[in-house]
């Protein structure tokens, strides 16, 4: 909520007549600082607004230690290394997954009759690996992290999430294929005829990765999920393809100004309409991505220029993202399917706040940022229960927390 009018402007004032007052002193005085802490595009909530009250125009100046004198930057506080558990969200709900504990009261998952048995799905993702020093001399290194009975390295817990990824579809749906898209030069490797590596050429490098995911599927899209590599998927989802038969493509929406659309699932009707259809498309995002939001090639620009893409074509679509209802528009000639995040995408943090819980019919779990931990948990819970409906109240309630990985 923003802070009082009235407050505002008395502050104002005070600043006005000291500056009237001791000129010399504090003539100059710059409070850009105070904005520019909180960006207006961000991946996590904004803070609350800051409220400004009567203090000594001293505190409103950024600390500077007096010279020669060294301190220490300041240290961001420890994430968790082990699982945080909190209350779990949308209990009372009949639509949402209630847990007593780690035990559901009721299931997950399609009714038999909706259950897709037709063609055969694959699995699309760009993965690659950085800073590859083995870890194999039998020392420790700095950056090992424990899961279970298991310590990682970096580039380890990587290859064990890429694992993760490719052991949940095998559970949901074992007749699907799996195909990593990669940096020729990639040292990686899967569990045996669990998926298939296509070496691709191009910039893998950090700054230009998720520009490089987007020319990377328009090499090789076919009948396709084209996804991130941190989720799960803990339904068949081959029934998109039958219950809305003339999309070309699907994309994931969330009631949500900044980043309306997520980049992290993408699905690609395997006709040849609609794979030119899909190119054309992502040919599309990819000259926004390039031309408008190439500084925030890193992180975000692929979902501003998702975005940016479906307001030229089909302004309308914005204004149905708060109802979490599947709908279909037009984009440029492709017939676009557009999917709630809170079934197709559904991400933890948001499962207590915006989304009220894990829905009944819930297909993917995203773990996206600091929860690359609670996945490769989640994923031991389940070995060891083989419930994923328990395995969800585990998500549920622990996905709140900002893991240190």
């Amino acid at each position: 909520m923003a802070a009082p009018r009235p407050r505002i402007r008395a502050v104002r004032r005070g600043l006005l007549l000291l500056f009237l007052l001791v000129p010399l002193i504090y003539s100059g005085t710059d409070l850009s600082f105070l904005s520019s802490n909180f960006p207006l595009t961000m991946r996590t909530p904004l803070p609350p607004p800051l409220t400004i009250q009567s203090a000594p125009v001293s505190r409103l100046h950024p600390w500077v230690p007096e010279k020669g004198v060294c301190l220490p930057p300041p240290t961001a506080p420890k994430r968790p290394d082990r699982l945080v558990l909190g209350p779990a969200a949308g209990q009372g709900r009949p639509d949402r997954l209630q847990c007593q504990g780690l035990r559901a009261l009721n299931k997950i998952g399609l009714s038999s009759e909706e259950i897709y048995s037709g063609e055969h799905i694959s699995f699309v993702t760009v993965f690659t690996t950085y800073n590859s020093v083995s870890a194999g001399d039998g020392n420790v290194p700095s950056d090992s992290v424990t899961v279970g009975n298991h310590s990682y390295s970096k580039i380890e817990r990587s290859m064990a999430i890429l694992n993760t990824f490719i052991s949940f579809i095998k559970v949901s749906m074992p007749r699907s294929n799996v195909i990593i898209l990669t940096d020729p030069g990639s040292k990686i490797s899967v569990n045996q005829g669990s998926a298939t590596l296509l070496p691709i050429e191009g910039n893998y490098s950090r700054g230009n990765l998720m520009l490089q995911r987007i020319q990377t599927y328009i090499v090789r899209v076919e009948s396709f999920f084209l996804t991130d590599s941190d989720i799960a998927v803990v339904d068949d989802l081959g029934h998109i393809f039958k219950k809305y038969p003339h999309c070309h493509l699907a994309l994931t929406f969330r009631n949500n100004k900044g980043q309306p659309l997520n980049s992290g699932f993408v699905a690609v009707r395997g006709t040849r309409d609609g794979i030119t259809k899909a190119v054309e498309f992502l040919k599309q995002v990819l000259g926004a991505y390039s031309s408008r939001y190439i500084k925030a090639s890193r992180m975000l620009g692929d979902q501003l220029a998702l975005a940016w893409v479906v307001k030229s074509h089909l302004p309308s679509a914005f204004g149905k993202f708060s109802k979490h209802e599947a709908f279909t528009g037009e984009v440029n000639g492709a017939s676009v399917l557009f999917l709630p995040c809170a079934v197709y995408n559904w991400t933890p943090p948001e499962g207590a706040g915006q989304f009220h819980g894990i829905p009944l019919d819930v297909k993917v779990v995203h773990f996206k940022g600091s929860r690359k931990r609670l996945m490769l948990e989640a994923w031991n819970f389940y070995n060891s229960t083989s419930k994923l409906s328990d395995m969800l109240c585990l998500i549920l309630r622990s996905g709140r927390t900002k893991y240190d990985f």
